[in-house]
């Protein structure tokens, strides 16, 4: 889902104009990134938190010239599920949803023959 989609759906959904809902979006977005560059955490109890993390400086390889290079210490940002939306995409999501009160025909469903997971063995 992009931004655009995000907005066309929140205004669809509240009834509301495209041009309110964006300025609303980009507000949230931008104090979502003000509290992460004073250092904050960001908790959206039911949906996850938002906080910095630091990466350490470490040794990589360029992949090309396969030499040693140093990759420098850095800040990102990390998004931590919350056990409600955890739960939400692990179990079964038709009960869930029918007890949040979204309507399922709009909610994207797992394409068929995408139930790998992550760390699974492919077999050529």
């Amino acid at each position: 889902m992009t931004k655009n989609n995000l907005i066309d759906h929140i205004a669809e959904a509240t009834q509301s104009a495209k041009k309110d809902t964006e300025q609303i979006i980009d507000a949230v977005l931008a104090s979502i990134t003000e509290a992460l560059l004073k250092g904050e955490k960001v908790d959206l109890r039911g949906f996850g938190s938002f906080q910095v993390s630091g990466k350490k400086e470490r040794q990589g390889r360029n992949p090309r010239t396969g030499e040693t290079m140093t990759i420098a210490a850095r800040k990102v940002a990390v998004f931590k599920p919350s056990k409600e939306l955890s739960g939400r995409l692990n179990g079964t999501p038709e009960e869930s949803l029918k007890n949040s009160g979204v309507n399922t025909d709009t909610v994207a469903q797992p394409q068929q023959g995408s139930e790998k997971v992550h760390g699974d063995k492919i077999d050529v």
